[in-house]
């Protein structure tokens, strides 16, 4: 597997030390019964994106990452198991990166080198997966009683981009991230509200 750092997307939880490629992949199948993974590839089928048996992958990543979207031709979505431990990280993952593959899918013109396109994924990736829950907030040690959803959400943006492609600077992804920042974080499709 070749990983293009600067095209794909990728989604950190912070923990590493976790399963084997296979186990990863018993937890991928696991993960694919979830009833929000079932409605983000039902909705990838409606737009007209299939999905390949091989769409997901379980694989071991050498860098810090829980897991990561290739947007390149048949690459799908590619699950670090060696830096996960628990089911729901690996579903969590599943969820973040179906919405990078439906806005890549929507998109049709979807240009992962144009920081505020990529900025606008990584914010609805964010927003509408559940990363950013008050109580997944709370188990990173990030409290805050208002405003924790958005800071959460603008922080993650900004380690994503800053953290897969090293042509992107804090200020720059920054930057983006405000740029397109209303009209993305409003924007819960394929949901009809966030969830």
């Amino acid at each position: 597997m070749e990983h293009k750092r600067s095209a794909g997307t990728a989604a950190w939880s912070g923990v590493r030390g976790g399963h084997t490629v296979a186990e990863g992949e018993v937890m991928i199948q696991k993960g694919l019964q979830d009833p929000k993974v079932k409605f983000l590839r039902e909705q990838l089928e409606k737009a007209g994106c299939k999905i390949t048996d091989n769409f997901f992958k379980s694989v071991r990543c050498d860098t810090p990452m829980s897991g990561f979207f290739c947007p390149k031709s048949n690459g799908g979505i590619q699950v670090c198991a060696n830096n996960l431990r628990f089911q729901d990280e690996v579903t969590q993952v599943l969820i973040h990166e179906l919405i990078h593959a439906y806005d890549q899918c929507r998109a049709k013109n979807m240009d992962w080198g144009n920081r505020t396109h990529r900025a606008c994924t990584e914010i609805r990736a964010s927003h509408l997966s559940g990363d950013c829950h008050f109580l997944r907030e709370l188990l990173r040690g990030n409290f805050k009683i208002i405003g924790h959803e958005q800071a959460c959400v603008k922080r993650r943006v900004v380690n994503s981009m800053t953290g897969t492609n090293t042509n992107c600077s804090k200020i720059a992804a920054t930057i983006a991230m405000e740029v397109v920042w209303d009209t993305c974080y409003n924007d819960t499709a394929p949901f009809d509200k966030a969830p």
